[in-house]
Formats: C-alpha cells, sequence, structure tokens
C-alpha cells in the first residue's frame, strides 16, 4: 500500500507537458566541457529554434547560463539544425524542432572552478492548431571532474 502511495505521488511529481528536458555535462577533451541540454517532444508538438527571422511571432527557445567561478563560454550555443515551415498559428514561416533536439554550450573549465553550473531554458511548445504559455525550467550541472584544466 505505501509503495502505491509513493508511486502515485511521484508520478504527481513528474512533468506531464509535451516537452521534458535533461542536462548534462560531458568532458569534450582536457579543460573544455559541453553542457547538453537535451528536449524529449512529444510526437505532433515542437519547440521553436533559437533565432527566429521576425520578433511577431513564437518565442525562440532561450537558454541562460548564470555566471560561475573559473568557465568562460566557449563560443555560441549550438542547436541542430531547424525545421523551416509555414506555421498556421502565427500565420508566418518559422524555424522549429521536433523530436529529441539537443542544444550545446561548450565551456572552458578553468583550474578550481567552482561548480555546479545553473541556468534556465525559456521554450514555447506548439503543435499545428495551438501554443502552450511559454515556460521556463531551471537547471544545474555538476562539472565532471577530468574535465578541469591541470
Amino acid at each position: 500500500m505505501y509503495a502505491l502511495l509513493l508511486s502515485a505521488m511521484l508520478s504527481m511529481l513528474a512533468p506531464t507537458g509535451p516537452v521534458k528536458w535533461s542536462f548534462a555535462a560531458k568532458p569534450v577533451e582536457a579543460g573544455v566541457v559541453a553542457i547538453e541540454l537535451t528536449a524529449q517532444v512529444d510526437p505532433g508538438w515542437h519547440i521553436y529554434a533559437t533565432r527566429l527571422e521576425n520578433d511577431l511571432g513564437p518565442l525562440p527557445t532561450a537558454v541562460r547560463f548564470s555566471p560561475a567561478d573559473g568557465l568562460i563560454p566557449l563560443g555560441a550555443l549550438t542547436e541542430p539544425e531547424p525545421e523551416e515551415v509555414f506555421d498556421p498559428n502565427f500565420e508566418m514561416q518559422v524555424r522549429y524542432h521536433s523530436g529529441d533536439p539537443v542544444f550545446t554550450q561548450r565551456f572552458e573549465v578553468k583550474k578550481g572552478a567552482q561548480g555546479p553550473l545553473s541556468g534556465e531554458v525559456e521554450f514555447m511548445v506548439c503543435n499545428d492548431k495551438t501554443c502552450l504559455p511559454p515556460e521556463v525550467v531551471k537547471f544545474s550541472v555538476v562539472m565532471p571532474a577530468e574535465a578541469e584544466k591541470h
């Protein structure tokens, strides 16, 4: 009985929307780590690319990292090549991702870097008939020990 109650309580805490996020820090080479933000987008739904042509349409996906001692961003956030289609919700051409897109930001990890690295992802999810209000998901990832520059 206790296990059933616990299972029911945990399922209420689980995300129920059409997008679930996971976050990971992966060493790339000595002193460099890649933060991977993976969206699992339910079939029939999509999230928008990080750069859109028109400010009058949907909200682009945005990733913001909080400053962290000893972690220096290398280049810009990367994303998979988005699909470009006509979106009936906004009556315009848009760029979006479906499936499981992975957004990646590389960081230089200085000796003595203080982790974890935290931040947030802001996104809007739509299907071909409706959009849900924009959502912000906060995250925190621990730097792998082997990522530190020696």
